[in-house]
């Protein structure tokens, strides 16, 4: 099912949603927009999110925007146990929700 071809279809979307898609476009633009976090980071934090979320297109996604943004290898493995640190502390602060006290 995941072919980054899919992607073209989000113009059919947006011919079929004009506004809510004109919406999305200038949130995520304004988003991802250098500010009080510069860009680099925000496709950094948006990478990791990926990787909670496990959504192949963002991964493909924010990896080249944030290597465009200067990224490094090192700063995008950093990024995967940042993610990674996340899912694991999530999946055993749930488990106080399973285990007796």
């Amino acid at each position: 099912m995941y072919d980054m071809k899919n992607l073209k279809a989000l113009g059919a979307i947006g011919a079929a949603a004009p506004a809510a898609m004109e919406a999305y476009r200038k949130f995520d633009e304004a988003a991802l927009a250098d500010g009080a976090i510069p860009k680099k980071y925000k496709e950094l934090i948006a990478l990791a999110v990926a990787m909670t979320t496990q959504c192949p297109y963002c991964l493909e996604v924010h990896r080249k925007h944030a290597l465009a943004a200067g990224a490094t290898e090192a700063e995008l493995a950093e990024t995967i146990f940042v993610a990674a640190a996340l899912r694991a502390g999530a999946a055993v602060t749930h488990g106080t929700h399973v285990v007796a006290g």
